[in-house]
């Protein structure tokens, strides 16, 4: 088990933690212990590597309307009930660019995304168009949470939302806190994919941090809150319970009425009941 330890440690650059490294190795049936797991990477020098300190991108100071912060007292129960939007810097050799997101706050899914060179509404509003061509909602039940900067307050994004009947959400002034879930992606990304690339151009940042996104942030990291599955495992079992039977799946029953197994077949020879001149007494 250390050998498998230090190989997945490896394979991970060493961004990943001891919990999330003990997940990965019950995965592969090993009886792991995260205390274990833990002492063994401190004498191996298995740690995650430090996190470093990131540019603030957002611009709040502007006279465009903001709206309330809708998330506050929001308990969500299932998927496209709440998408979060954030946007960040990535550096390259001469220069800067951004990378905007929007994701599913339930299964921590990407949804949307876009890179370019212009912080600008267009950007975001480009991630929000992928997401609005991927999934699909309750038209006034969905919420959309961002910070106040212009990009997300500005009339293009917010006729977008206005126009497909998605309620608006923004953090208060000062409090990055509000759109936590966002933030924290930012970090795993930061982390696991930017921290010690070198991007040779804007083409190629776009074309690998794509892939980190698609492939290993939806289809490979395991999330401790979605009880060590991926985003796309975890979205993919809550299809299995809401099956509706096509599956093999018996999905739902039916609200007030129990489910009944299948009569069974009476063998042949079997009496009839009652049987022939019972007088139902």
């Amino acid at each position: 088990m250390r050998e498998r330890l230090q190989q997945l440690a490896v394979a991970h650059g060493r961004k990943c933690g001891y919990r999330r490294l003990t997940a990965l190795l019950r995965r592969e049936g090993y009886l792991a212990n995260k205390k274990r797991v833990l002492r063994l990477m401190q004498e191996d020098n298995l740690l995650s590597l430090r996190k470093a300190k990131y540019v603030l991108t957002t611009d709040s100071q502007h006279d465009l309307p903001v709206y309330p912060n809708l998330t506050r007292r929001l308990t969500l129960t299932g998927l496209n009930q709440l998408w979060i939007a954030d946007i960040t810097f990535i550096r390259l050799h001469s220069e800067f660019v951004f990378l905007a997101v929007v994701l599913d706050a339930y299964s921590r899914r990407v949804i949307g995304w876009e890179l370019g060179r212009k912080l600008h509404a267009e950007l975001a509003t480009k991630a929000l168009e992928m997401a609005l061509r991927e999934r699909t909602w309750q038209p006034g039940v969905l919420v959309h949470h961002s910070d106040r900067g212009v990009q997300y307050a500005s009339r293009a994004y917010t006729k977008l939302l206005v126009d497909h009947e998605i309620r608006i959400s923004m953090s208060r002034r000062g409090s990055p806190y509000e759109n936590a879930r966002a933030e924290r992606f930012m970090r795993t990304l930061k982390e696991e994919e930017v921290q010690g690339r070198s991007y040779e151009n804007v083409d190629d940042a776009k074309r690998r941090i794509g892939e980190f996104l698609e492939e290993t942030y939806n289809r490979q990291r395991l999330h401790s809150a979605l009880r060590y599955l991926t985003p796309d495992e975890f979205e993919n079992s809550l299809k299995t319970v809401e099956s509706d039977g096509t599956d093999g799946n018996l999905g739902k029953p039916t609200p007030g009425f129990p489910t009944f197994p299948q009569a069974l077949e009476i063998p042949p020879g079997f009496p009839h009941f009652p049987p022939s001149g019972h007088d139902g007494c």
